[in-house]
């Protein structure tokens, strides 16, 4: 037995605040290990192609400074070459050997230069190529794990959270976390790499010169802290504005036709456009945010280049540094203020996957309160017996019972027939046979074994379901049909549509059972979608059926052409019937009657019009309507 509270805890634990989303995203990287690893050591080698070409160019001047040097004496008296190479601190012969090979020093230096730039642009290809693939294989790993947790979260997970806020997680969200690990990660990598390398080469070369800008460093990494976690809430609200935009417009898209037949585009309009503003707002915010932040770093930057300027100039005046050192430093503190400002946008992107993998995570810690117990057995091939024992239940927050001590036994090849006012728990019934929800309190036993005991794969693949809204996919009638047994015979198809009233109209079409049914079966008529998930349901051969009030959208003629083979394939089989006519419910071997979530009676039509005043009142007020009708009908199917 399962008690309200316990149900309501699990539904309080359905949607988890993700609590280090990115770092368990970024932990993916370990189903890409090829890709990965190929991604960085592309990177470390070109980024050490990178860092060589500091030192190369530094040798270049040198080596320019040296001829140039040798040239301008060389040009003198012969007597005077030995005193002015003297006064350069080499020789002549010194002085003969940089000039003859200056030309040559700076051809090899210059084809060094290229072959570390040809080198560094084809590991550099390599690394966003990998890095691109294992971002994209990431982001199919998310899409595919949140489609298969959907697929497997129960009822009350969806009637607490809209279609629009789940498809937007498993796109834009995804693709966040997708664009940081293929481009902010990849970029903070090098940073850091190209960062502290960088700083070591600086220490080793001019420690004296270094030690005046590294404290640029801590000021701008406690700013990037500062705004990363300023920014973080930025970008969780931005998201949760477009997943609101996007339920309004999924929403309107899908009651378009209501929204045309009430006149409502201008209300529609204005829900929109009170969405598009106020994502629009927190967009602006987010980008003032970070419209502050990059000129700042680019302000620190600017302050270290005026202190190299001004120590570095002042230690080539007193000779302590050659010009050839200073370029090369220069060059190198590029490679110090470079990746701070880069660090800028990757915490940008940091912060919006930050907020986007909490969002996916959510869904993926979501507990399913219909799970199979550990170990459970497949249920068997089933006889038919159905049994509610003290059945209560409610919805997940809600304190008032849907169903209320609900007991009742069907036997193998009955036909049940439920009736009630909306809301008195005839949907719920047949809801918590298939477990589609839990009970509250008492059992739902099928053969004598309760169903939470058994797989729910087992349990459903033996109950053939036609709900009140029909839902059909894309693709053929053929397919639709055939949903539940893809594999089925056209043959086994065109024997379920027959026995459903189906099969005249599809081949009507011209294209017959390869007819497209269009998004959600938009191309057919109520009847015939209604007509087709009962084929969909019949294709099963199912030995328990449920009928959620499914001939409500056809004509009087079809439902008793649909009734008369629904009644020649109920046989042996147990089957639960929501019906609002006549025709259903004289012939049910039991009619269970619900009130408020009570069953107040039970029987046979005779025997309840005589014992039951609730039935009573129902027959003649909704139900006797239908009787000359039905017998119209029963006349001209009879003669068809």
């Amino acid at each position: 037995m399962q008690s309200a509270q316990a149900a309501m805890a699990r539904g309080r634990g359905a949607r988890p605040r993700g609590k280090g989303g990115l770092r368990r995203a970024i932990s993916f990287l370990g189903r890409h290990r090829r890709s990965t690893m190929m991604a960085y050591g592309a990177l470390v080698i070109a980024t050490l192609a990178q860092l060589a070409v500091p030192q190369l160019v530094q040798r270049m001047i040198e080596t320019i400074t040296k001829g140039f040097t040798a040239n301008t004496i060389l040009k003198l008296p012969t007597l005077a070459q030995p005193l002015a190479a003297a006064g350069s601190g080499t020789t002549v012969e010194q002085l003969r050997l940089d000039q003859s090979g200056a030309e040559s020093a700076l051809v090899i230096a210059a084809l060094v230069i290229v072959a570390f730039a040809v080198m560094r642009g084809l590991f550099s290809f390599v690394q966003s190529y990998m890095a691109e693939k294992t971002s994209q294989g990431i982001a199919f790993d998310f899409r595919n794990d949140i489609f298969s947790k959907i697929q497997r979260l129960s009822f009350s997970y969806y009637d607490r959270n809209q279609t629009g806020q789940l498809m937007i997680r498993a796109t834009d969200d995804v693709e966040k976390v997708r664009l940081f690990i293929a481009q902010g990660l990849v970029l903070a990598a090098q940073a850091f790499l190209l960062l502290g390398v960088t700083l070591l080469i600086l220490l080793f070369t001019n420690w004296r010169l270094t030690l005046a800008i590294i404290w640029i460093l801590p000021v701008a990494f406690v700013l990037f802290a500062i705004f990363g976690a300023l920014s973080t809430p930025l970008f969780i609200q931005v998201q949760m504005r477009l997943s609101k935009l996007n339920t309004v417009l999924q929403e309107n898209l899908a009651g378009i036709k209501v929204v045309k037949a009430f006149a409502r585009e201008k209300y529609e309009q204005k829900r929109f456009d009170e969405a598009v503003d106020s994502l629009f707002h927190q967009q602006v915010k987010v980008s003032r945010t970070f419209a502050f932040l990059f000129p700042l770093v680019f302000l620190i930057a600017q302050i270290g280049q005026g202190v190299i300027l001004y120590f570095g100039g002042r230690q080539i005046m007193d000779g302590s540094l050659t010009l050839g050192s200073y370029q090369s430093f220069s060059l190198y503190l590029i490679y110090v203020f470079f990746p701070v400002g880069q660090l800028g946008f990757i915490i940008s992107l940091m912060a919006q996957a930050s907020a986007s993998a909490d969002r996916i995570f959510e869904i993926l810690d979501a507990k399913s309160e219909v799970t199979d117990k550990p170990n459970a057995p497949s249920l068997p091939p089933i006889q038919g017996t159905v049994e509610f024992r003290e059945v209560s239940f409610r919805y997940f927050g809600s304190s008032d019972p849907v169903l209320n001590h609900v007991s009742f036994t069907a036997e193998p090849g009955q036909t049940i027939a439920l009736l009630g006012a909306t809301g008195s728990g005839k949907t719920t019934i047949i809801n918590l046979i298939p477990r589609f929800y839990d009970v509250s309190e008492g059992q739902v036993l099928i053969d004598g074994k309760a169903v939470p005991d058994v797989t729910l794969q087992s349990l459903r693949e033996q109950i053939g379901i036609v709900l009140q809204e029909t839902t059909l996919f894309s693709g053929t009638i053929r397919d639709n049909i055939a949903f539940g047994r893809p594999n089925a015979s056209m043959e086994e198809v065109i024997d379920a549509a027959k026995a459903a009233a189906a099969h005249d109209f599809i081949m009507s079409f011209p294209e017959g059972y390869n007819t497209p049914v269009g998004e959600r079966g938009t191309t057919l008529s109520g009847g015939q979608k209604q007509r087709i998930a009962i084929a969909r349901a019949l294709l099963l051969n199912p030995r328990l059926l449920i009928l959620d009030d499914s001939t409500s959208s056809v004509d009087l003629v079809t439902e008793y052409k649909i009734q008369k083979a629904l009644d020649r394939l109920m046989k042996g089989r147990t089957s639960f019937v929501i019906a609002q006519r006549i025709s259903t419910v004289v012939n049910a071997d039991q009619i269970l009657v619900l009130d408020k979530g009570r069953l107040v009676a039970k029987g046979k039509h005779e025997e309840l019009l005589e014992t039951s005043e609730i039935y009573a009142d129902i027959y003649h007020s909704q139900l006797v309507g239908d009787v000359e009708v039905d017998e119209s009908a029963l006349t001209q199917g009879e003669a068809q």
